[in-house]
């Protein structure tokens, strides 16, 4: 029988084949998808449309805004000529370098911390209050502590985005355990699991989705943090250049070093997401929007 055959029902009603309704959604999808781009290219370009024409017309001041053309161009003059402090690429790099090795680190550790107490009452009861002091330091103010602990080099940059990536990280991964569906954990009991075998099968697994949702987020702490201790004293970066377009009013050269951290950020998620995808393929696949 030919699937793509429209069906008639007992009641003489047209009946769509399965083909067809597989070929209906797909026709569907893709509208939307198509629908979803347009709505998104079309708020930016009306968002740098209207910013660079209200610049032109004077009214806001280019001064403190500049405008999306200069900005552009002065980013151009970076790739191209490179920055009055060195190559952009140098730069990037060593943001680049602060913020993964800050991320990568307090990625693993607040993971670790966090089921290592989510598992562990004793040990959550021991230095769950520790955890909530030093948590209520705001981790910005700790970039002149590092600075002057470890100096104006690497380590410094790394150490903040630890500390700003390891709660957010630690804060999930400690919840995730808690919620952990207590019937799986019964059955996988009942069925001879115990010790790091549960923890393994059972209580990672269901951690994961917590996990996943803070390292979406952290990596751009860790950012945050590297961009900070630079902000503070720092001999390269993209902080640097931020502090030093700030220091001559260069409002162009500000907005210019955003959009690298912006574009960054965005790659960093795309990523995220794809090894996500990739190690989370047990997960059901999300409800989707029927309007």
């Amino acid at each position: 029988m030919n699937s793509n055959a429209t069906l008639k029902s007992p009641i003489g009603v047209s009946v769509p084949s399965e083909a067809q309704i597989e070929a209906a959604a797909a026709r569907s999808a893709k509208r939307r998808k198509q629908t979803v781009y347009f709505w998104r290219y079309f708020i930016l370009i009306v968002f740098l449309g209207g910013w660079e024409v209200l610049v032109r017309m004077k009214l806001i001041d280019e001064f403190f805004f500049s405008k999306p053309s200069e900005i552009v161009s002065r980013l151009y003059t970076w790739l191209t000529e490179g920055t009055s402090d060195g190559p952009l690429w140098y730069h990037l790099w060593v943001t680049m370098e602060e913020s993964m090795l800050g991320f990568i680190t307090g990625a693993v550790a607040g993971i670790i911390a966090g089921i290592a107490l989510g598992r562990n009452r004793m040990l959550s009861d021991v230095f769950s209050v520790y955890i909530k002091v030093i948590n209520s330091v705001p981790r910005v103010v700790l970039a002149p502590i590092f600075i002057m602990i470890f100096g104006l080099g690497l380590t410094s940059k790394v150490a903040l985005s630890f500390v700003m990536v390891f709660f957010v990280v630690f804060a999930n991964a400690f919840q995730g355990v808690r919620e952990a569906d207590r019937n799986l954990l019964a059955n996988a009991q009942i069925l001879g699991a115990r010790g790091w075998q549960l923890t393994r099968s059972v209580v990672i697994p269901s951690a994961m989705s917590w996990i996943f949702a803070s390292l979406h987020v952290s990596f751009g702490f860790a950012i945050v943090g590297a961009i900070v201790g630079e902000f503070v004293g720092a001999r390269y970066g993209i902080g640097l250049l931020i502090n030093i377009a700030k220091g001559s009013f260069d409002a162009a050269g500000m907005y210019a070093a955003i959009v690298i951290i912006m574009v960054v950020a965005l790659a960093a998620e795309y990523l995220m997401t794809m090894v996500e995808t990739r190690l989370a393929k047990w997960r059901p696949a999300p409800l989707q929007d029927t309007h």
